[in-house]
């Protein structure tokens, strides 16, 4: 079995900062691009932020030069830190990876979820 666990998120004044990351765990054979989607209430989900095992990421304009992807390959995990964080970037936070097990082929794998407030 290969799984995502997420922690971090949680209530933070607009203004402050939050730290999310995400684990691949399980019978893994290499991770390949991780990242991070956003699902506000009432809207679709969309993508945050991403990198690829190489290196190179993508953020949706809204949160560049605010939030940052990073990851450790060794790990398996990705991370991502959130500064100057706004009421509208409230919503759940997801991890999805894709990854190439040992067993059972590649698959695209979604964390639980993680919920992330800022009050207005």
């Amino acid at each position: 079995q290969v799984q995502l666990v997420e922690s971090g998120g949680g209530l933070v004044q607009a203004g402050g900062s939050l730290n999310l990351s995400c684990v691949a765990s399980g019978s893994i054979f290499k991770v390949n691009g991780m990242g991070w989607f956003r699902q506000a209430p009432g809207k679709q989900r969309e993508l945050v932020a991403a990198m690829t095992s190489g290196g190179s990421t993508n953020y949706v304009d809204s949160v560049k030069g605010r939030f940052t992807i990073s990851r450790t390959n060794a790990k398996n995990t990705v991370y991502l830190r959130m500064n100057s964080l706004k009421p509208e970037d409230t919503g759940v936070y997801y991890c999805n990876a894709n990854v190439m097990t040992v067993f059972w082929g590649t698959k695209d794998l979604w964390g639980q979820g993680t919920q992330v407030t800022v009050p207005s």
